[in-house]
């Protein structure tokens, strides 16, 4: 019988502590994707990031407050999406401002301006480049790189994240390679 309480006691014991470390590595993992998720918008120069609440639960990343106009909530939206660990995007955000009196070609601003800062998150992100000495620039779906990398390898892949980057047509190459 005590044999059989202390098996019981013990195999209770390694349950609970299997899913609190579990439920642990969860919230970690969210708190992760938070992090990021604030820094992007933080880093994002069109966005007003004191404005954007975030909260994540399981990937799913929830953005509450108000932003300028429904470019910046949509950029918002796409932004966050694109982080490793986030499996789906709740957008809450309200629009404070009227849109109506948004003509095309501040349609087609705020895309270049989502599209550069879409790609310089996606370059300070990833770790094999040097995000801080590229500059990027987007006109009408152009993107543009300058700047000075270590190696060709750098080069390439910097060129290939701001291809693959949606909306955007071309990219334009003039990144130096450092001597």
């Amino acid at each position: 019988m005590k044999t059989t309480t202390l098996a019981m006691m013990m195999t209770l014991a390694l349950t609970t502590t299997a899913v609190a470390a579990n439920n642990w590595k969860d919230a970690s993992k969210d708190a992760w994707i938070d992090g990021k998720a604030e820094t992007t918008l933080l880093l994002n120069g069109n966005l007003n990031s004191f404005d954007i609440n975030t909260d994540v639960k399981n990937g799913t990343v929830t953005l509450t407050g108000k932003v300028e106009s429904a470019v910046d909530k949509a950029l918002a939206e796409e932004l966050i999406e694109n982080l490793d660990g986030v499996t789906r995007v709740d957008n809450k955000l309200t629009v404070a401002a009227s849109d109506q009196h948004t003509k095309d070609s501040d349609n087609s601003s705020l895309k270049d301006a989502k599209i550069a800062t879409v790609v310089k998150t996606r370059l300070l992100f990833e770790s094999e480049v040097s995000g801080t000495s590229i500059d990027v620039d987007a006109k009408h779906g152009v993107v543009t790189l300058k700047g000075e990398v270590a190696s060709d390898a750098e080069k390439d892949l910097a060129v290939a994240i701001a291809k693959n980057t949606d909306d955007v047509d071309k990219v334009i190459d003039k990144l130096q390679v450092a001597q």
